[in-house]
């Protein structure tokens, strides 16, 4: 058994943390308090290749492997969430779908742009009256014609959806071979992009809901198979799963990192509090969920590469790893007391981005639903 990462890789991490603490962390506070998305540090993580990680070199990608993209994530996490999932969500919701399902010409036409961060994708599947249930698609695409269709419906809580370099939104619709995923370009008329979100946390990540109102497109707009878009998505998924446990893993290293530095400096009682076992206990435990999760979330990304199957090993990682990021928020903004309760500190920010790792990618009754499916029950 081998637990090293390549010198590639690991010299990869040391460049994304670089650029995490220098481009990142001087500013989050600002960005999170007046909820900001930092643009031009999006332009430059796609100058640096991040956006096109995982995917051909024929497409303007890098050609690495979903563990390389993992890395990215979890040091862009342990400083701020809200440019990890802007990441995450860039490449395994808006660029994936496009490379797994979509047609040459579609890939040809927007993965270049996809990997060089020029643009960003979004997937619009969750609807306001349809969350984890999300095969009762209401959203409705009707043919008209010979090669064109009329979709109508909404779309809610997309990521990357309204941003000011947003390329597309692929949409779940129902047709009646089935659900079906439509690419409609920003800016198609009837396409009707609702104001932000008011998040509890991920506040510089760009979040709206969508409307189609006669949202018209040609068969060419499809992506994959029709009546299969469901099924795609499902497939999407997985590798999500194992994205977003990464971004955990960097969200409880912030929290032990941070709590370890405060119990160290703050002196209560005679001496610094990190003496007390009250306060020592909790930085252990974070400790240890960071070497629980770190393997969860590895191994689930090097079945992944090694081509193997992956979807028990991702459920498992993204369950875990969302509550123990819950776990380690919460103890993080116990240590700090009241000082913790204050947004100047970044314990407070990781609190409330951490509640979202619970729900997003599917909740953890959905792991649950997948993993005792997975035993027979």
């Amino acid at each position: 058994m081998d637990f090293e990462l390549s010198q590639e890789q690991e010299s990869f991490r040391k460049v994304v943390a670089d650029f995490a603490e220098s481009e990142i962390r001087p500013y989050v506070a600002k960005w999170d308090e007046e909820k900001i998305f930092p643009l031009d540090v999006v332009k430059k993580m796609g100058e640096m290749g991040l956006f096109g990680l995982i995917f051909p070199e024929e497409y303007g990608g890098s050609g690495a492997d979903f563990t390389t993209l993992c890395i990215a994530i979890e040091e862009l996490a342990k400083v701020d969430s809200s440019v990890a999932i802007t990441l995450s969500a860039g490449v395994g919701l808006g660029a994936s779908p496009i490379y797994h399902f979509g047609s040459d010409e579609q890939k040809a036409t927007w993965l270049p742009k996809l990997c060089s961060g020029e643009i960003l994708g979004a997937f619009g599947l969750t609807e306001p009256d349809g969350g984890s249930d999300a095969g009762s698609t209401t959203t409705k695409a009707e043919k008209v014609g010979e090669d064109e269709w009329l979709i109508n419906g909404a779309k809610a809580y997309i990521t990357n959806s309204g941003t000011e370099i947003t390329g597309f939104i692929v949409v779940t619709a129902d047709t009646e071979e089935g659900v079906t995923a439509f690419l409609v370009p920003y800016g198609t008329p009837g396409l009707v992009v609702e104001p932000p979100y008011r998040k509890i946390g991920w506040h510089a990540s760009d979040t709206h809901g969508v409307v189609l109102q006669d949202v018209r497109v040609t068969s060419d707009s499809i992506v994959g198979t029709i009546g299969k878009g469901f099924a795609q998505f499902l497939a999407t998924l997985d590798e999500g799963r194992i994205a977003i446990a990464a971004l955990a893993l960097g969200l409880i290293q912030g929290c032990r990192d941070e709590s370890v530095s405060y119990a160290q400096s703050r002196h209560a009682f005679g001496g610094p509090i990190g003496r007390y076992q009250g306060v020592s206990f909790k930085c252990a435990d974070m400790d240890v969920d960071v070497e629980v999760v770190r393997n969860l979330v590895y191994k689930a990304a090097w079945l992944r590469d090694s081509g193997r199957p992956f979807k028990r090993e991702a459920a498992i990682a993204k369950l875990y790893s969302s509550e123990a990021a819950m776990r380690a928020a919460k103890d993080a903004v116990q240590i700090f007391g009241g000082a913790g309760y204050m947004d100047e500190t970044p314990v407070a920010r990781y609190y409330r981005d951490a509640k979202i790792l619970e729900i997003g990618e599917g909740t953890s009754e959905v792991q649950r639903v997948v993993l005792s499916r997975m035993l027979g029950l």
